[in-house]
């Protein structure tokens, strides 16, 4: 019956979202003074949801990588009236396109310029529900952006999250995944580029890079957590079901007639983005645990069986340190990616 309930609470909002069988609140976010923070997509959805509790909670700066100024500028808007204009002022817009990976690296590089230590990074940025796509690089959009992204700029905030952890903080960081990573293919390798290419439709595009997102967790954990840093945390999250321009909108790209049971037929019972914020803020400011799929509201589980394969890790993150590298023309053996 448990398992009902705790399945239910981490999928659905309003009352049934405390069935779960272990509870976290937004309001139990602790206090973040002198802390700094990294979100990628901060500035609308689940992401907006993560960067208003932590402005609410005292960080003293708060950088948000996405691609539109005017909707940051929207969400700082809505952070100075209900805030106040000193938290929103906290807030530094930078202008990056996860699939553009030379930018990413330069953003990396100007925030440990400009930041004396980072304690929170937050990978939620990613591609919804959507049609397969190649990036410039020919590179499958999911893959490029939700995963590999993510890991160049996290590896390249590495040495500044490390110094931070030295000095006897906790640094954690989350990977946003999704319980539809139990929709990858049961074949899947991460052996080649030919193999993330392969258009597995809609579903099977965004099931294989949050797959993705729970195994760079669980491989950052065994090579950095577990090898000196045991203060630098990296889990992965499910938000559940919310109400997002993904659910509402992109999802008609894919589906133009199924896709209203997405954006009208469960609206009702969608959670909202303070909700979908829940698991991620746990995770990068409460928990002190590494290598977990934590689920609504802070419910670690083992994900599928391939999100539980070491072996499977171990390919994803050496293609992606091949890929990264052929398609940059630039060596890219961080110990967040390499041996």
């Amino acid at each position: 019956m448990q398992t009902i309930k705790d399945t239910l609470a981490e999928n659905f909002g309003g009352p049934v979202s405390k069935l779960g069988s272990r509870q976290f609140k937004l309001d139990e976010c602790p206090d973040l003074s002198d802390k700094v923070a990294v979100v990628t997509g901060g500035s609308e959805g689940i992401g907006f949801g993560v960067t208003y509790t932590l402005l609410k909670h005292n960080i003293s700066k708060l950088y948000i990588l996405s691609v539109s100024k005017e909707v940051v500028e929207g969400a700082k808007d809505v952070m100075a009236k209900e805030l106040g204009q000193d938290k929103a002022d906290r807030t530094v817009w930078i202008q990056c396109d996860l699939a553009n990976w030379m930018r990413v690296k330069e953003v990396a590089e100007n925030i440990k310029r400009d930041a004396p230590r980072l304690d929170i990074l937050v990978n939620n940025a990613g591609r919804g529900i959507m049609p397969a796509e190649m990036t410039s690089y020919g590179v499958d959009r999911h893959m490029a952006v939700n995963h590999m992204g993510h890991v160049i700029l996290t590896s390249h905030l590495l040495p500044l999250m490390k110094r931070t952890a030295e000095n006897g903080a906790i640094v954690r960081i989350s990977n946003q995944s999704s319980n539809l990573h139990q929709k990858a293919p049961s074949d899947t390798k991460f052996a080649t580029l030919e193999e993330i290419n392969r258009d597995l439709g809609p579903n099977g595009q965004y099931a294989r890079s949050k797959l993705a997102a729970i195994l760079y967790a669980r491989y950052f954990t065994r090579k950095v957590t577990r090898n000196g840093f045991p203060n630098l945390l990296m889990n992965a999250t499910h938000p559940g079901f919310v109400s997002s321009k993904q659910s509402r909108t992109d999802i008609f790209d894919a589906f133009p007639l199924a896709g209203y049971a997405m954006s009208h037929g469960i609206e009702p019972f969608k959670k909202d983005q303070f909700e979908g914020a829940v698991p991620t803020v746990y995770a990068v400011t409460t928990t002190e645990e590494s290598g977990q799929y934590i689920c609504p509201p802070a419910i670690p589980e083992p994900g599928s069986e391939l999100a539980q394969s070491d072996e499977l890790a171990d390919s994803l993150m050496e293609l992606t340190r091949k890929v990264i590298s052929e398609k940059t023309g630039a060596p890219f053996d961080d110990l967040a990616v390499n041996d």
